[in-house]
């Protein structure tokens, strides 16, 4: 854990958010500001700064990442109409936490990007 980091005083609950998932590896919250009807945020309970800080030894984490997403999309009704997963890194990717975490995102129709 990194003690100055927003998303490791929420797992230690230390700020208060609105917690949808947990287990013992991952955490997943209602965004703050979102973006969509639907805009949760899926992170590892392990802090990993950026994107660039997994190594091979993270594929797991990572498939457990975009496994849960698929599971909160179905259970919040998104799943057949359409979903988007992000994961932004540093700040020209838009990265704004640095805690590795997952965007997911629906519930209305999504511009395309590009």
């Amino acid at each position: 854990m990194n003690s100055d980091c927003l998303f490791c005083k929420i797992i230690n609950r230390e700020l208060p958010s609105d917690i949808v998932f947990e287990d013992e590896e991952l955490l997943a919250f209602n965004d703050i500001s979102p973006q969509a009807p639907t805009h949760m945020l899926i992170i590892p309970k392990v802090h990993v700064a950026t994107v660039n800080d997994l190594t091979e030894a993270d594929a797991g984490l990572l498939g457990k990442l975009v496994l849960r997403a698929r599971t909160l999309a179905d259970e919040n009704g998104i799943a057949k109409s359409g979903f988007r997963l992000v994961l932004n890194c540093n700040g020209e990717g838009g990265q704004t936490v640095y805690h590795l975490h997952m965007h997911l995102l629906g519930g209305r129709q999504l511009r395309g990007l590009g």
